[in-house]
Formats: C-alpha cells, sequence, structure tokens
C-alpha cells in the first residue's frame, strides 16, 4: 500500500505542478514551491516501509520541487529558478521558526490538539534542519548543473532546445545525490552505524532515481504548452 502511494503522491505532485503553472505561470511555481516545502517539512517526519526499507516521506514532494526550478530554467532563465528555490528556503525557515514557536504555547483545559502537535516538532529539529540544508544544497546545485549541461549540449549541437531529457536528468540526479547524502548524514549520523547509514543512502538513492526519471515526461508536456520560444531565450 505504501509503495501504491508513494507513485500516487509522485503522479499528482508532477500533475499538480504543470497545473499551477498552466493556470498562474511563474507565479504558480513559486506558490507549488512554497507548498511544498511546508508540506514536505511535516511529512520528512514521519517514517514509512517501503520498497523493503524504511524511509522519511517528503521524498515525492521534494521531487516535485525539482521539477518547478527545472521548469524555470527551461522556460523562463536561470535567475528565475533561483529566485524559487530562494522562495523554497525562505518558506522552510518560517514554518521551523513558526513550529518551535508553537511549543512555547499553554494549551487551554479543553485542547485536543496540543500534544499531538508538540509531540510532531518537540523532537524534530536536527531533522528539519537537516532537511533545509540539503533543500537549500541541492537545489542551487541542480540549477546550476542544468544551465552547465545546457550551455554544453548547445555548443556541440547548435540547437537550443535539444537534449532536454539529459539536462533535466543530469542535474536532478546529481543534486539528489547531494540532497540525500546531507540529509542521511546531517538527521541520522551517530544515531545508526556507519555501514547501517551507507546503507540506507544508498538504497534511499535508488528511489530518488526513480522519482528523477519519472519527472521527464512533465517537463517535455510544460515545453509543448507553452508559446515561450527557447530558440529565442536567454537562459
Amino acid at each position: 500500500m505504501n509503495e501504491l502511494l508513494i507513485f500516487l503522491t509522485l503522479a499528482v505532485s508532477f500533475g499538480i505542478t504543470l497545473l499551477f503553472y498552466r493556470l498562474f505561470s511563474k507565479a504558480g511555481l513559486y506558490a507549488w514551491i512554497s507548498i511544498c516545502a511546508i508540506l514536505a517539512n511535516i511529512e520528512v517526519t514521519v517514517l514509512v516501509k517501503a520498497f523493503g526499507m524504511t524511509q522519511t516521506l517528503g521524498n515525492a514532494l521534494f521531487a516535485s520541487s525539482f521539477l518547478a526550478t527545472d521548469i524555470l530554467s527551461e522556460l523562463h532563465s536561470k535567475q528565475d529558478a533561483e529566485k524559487g528555490v530562494k522562495i523554497g528556503i525562505a518558506t522552510s525557515v518560517v514554518f521551523i521558526l513558526f513550529s518551535i514557536i508553537w511549543q512555547f504555547y499553554t494549551p487551554a483545559e479543553n485542547d485536543w490538539a496540543y500534544p499531538s502537535v508538540r509531540t510532531l516538532f518537540s523532537n524534530t529539529p536536527r531533522i528539519m534542519i537537516a532537511s533545509l540544508i540539503a533543500y537549500a544544497v541541492s537545489e542551487f546545485v541542480d540549477v546550476k548543473l542544468y544551465h552547465l549541461i545546457w550551455n554544453f549540449t548547445e555548443q556541440k549541437s547548435g540547437d537550443k532546445k535539444s537534449f532536454l531529457w539529459l539536462r533535466n536528468n543530469a542535474a536532478t540526479l546529481i543534486a539528489q545525490a547531494v540532497n540525500i547524502v546531507i540529509f542521511n548524514f546531517g538527521a541520522f549520523f551517530g544515531i545508526y552505524e556507519i555501514g547501517s547509514l551507507l546503507s540506507i543512502t544508498a538504497m534511499c538513492y535508488v528511489i530518488y532515481i526513480f522519482t528523477s526519471l519519472l519527472d521527464t515526461p512533465f517537463i517535455y508536456l510544460a515545453r509543448k504548452n507553452t508559446n515561450i520560444n527557447i530558440s529565442d531565450k536567454n537562459s
């Protein structure tokens, strides 16, 4: 059931990314990046068993956030993609700040939600901070590599539109490797033995490979359904 839900979440997340872009253009992608940052910071505190291993939730939402920044890179500019990353970072920082403040309130006698809220967020600052750092570094790596690969393939082929699949997948796969290493070691170093941590990281990356490859048709759909002329765009 968990495996099915992960694939369903991926499909829904990628679909919403395109829907928001279709409805609101760049503003829609910025809004979706913010939504992903909030929801992923909640999901990342939850552990599930899927594909034979224990992992944190949030992978699908982080994957759609990468898709959003890649669409911004492809159809708008590197600066727009970096702005999206900064919006995601700022949203995560604000969310973490408020999740800390919530823990200092004194609940009313008839309150029923506060114990659950405190349980959820009081023991996870390390996980949230590791997630934030991993997100920030990996997203900037993704944007940088996307345009480096794009410039290289354009110089070799003379065609600005070619090799979308290469720049999308290569940049995302490398950035996701950075993401999983920073997050796993930041969140769980000292909790698991180094051998187990390396094994968990490697197994988690296998899932990231699938999520990264699955977003490729969606970025092609985004480009197909826009009237932006890639050949005339300054990347």
